[in-house]
């Protein structure tokens, strides 16, 4: 059976919001114990997605279009920022500084709403068009991370 890139990424894209949510209200509650270590999963989750993209799809679609210099070069300097502000965020935490926290997460909300939106309606479905005969070999080993 063949997967699509574009679903399994974009379901990845809304398991990290919804791991950063998670995080955002345990610091609004004040519990920051618990906002540590659900910042801690939201950033491993983070990671894990910009490593599934840089380190599986976007060699495998460089290598299949010749396109070096084009949008996967343009999405990994966006990666850089955003494993910035998610460091900058789990400071911001475990120093219960909940202005900068928030200041950061609104932010990164923001700057990985467009990210994905990027990706999602325009790398992702050139992926799946250009990879579609091994797409399902892709999203195998993008699990594996």
């Amino acid at each position: 059976m063949s997967q699509h890139i574009s679903i399994y990424l974009t379901e990845d894209h809304r398991h990290c919001d919804m791991l950063l949510a998670q995080a955002e209200e345990l610091v609004f509650e004040k519990k920051f114990k618990e906002a540590i270590s659900a910042i801690g999963e939201f950033s491993k989750a983070m990671i894990n997605h910009l490593e599934r993209e840089e380190l599986i799809l976007f060699p495998a679609f460089e290598e299949r279009t010749g396109m070096v210099d084009g949008p996967t070069q343009v999405m990994r300097m966006e990666h850089d920022q955003v494993r910035q502000l998610v460091e900058q965020l789990s400071e911001a935490a475990v120093t219960e500084n909940e202005k900068k926290f928030f200041g950061l997460s609104e932010t990164l909300l923001i700057f990985v709403q467009q990210h994905n939106s990027k990706e999602e309606q325009m790398l992702y479905q050139m992926a799946d068009k250009h990879l579609a005969d091994i797409s399902a070999e892709i999203v195998e080993k993008m699990k594996d991370i």
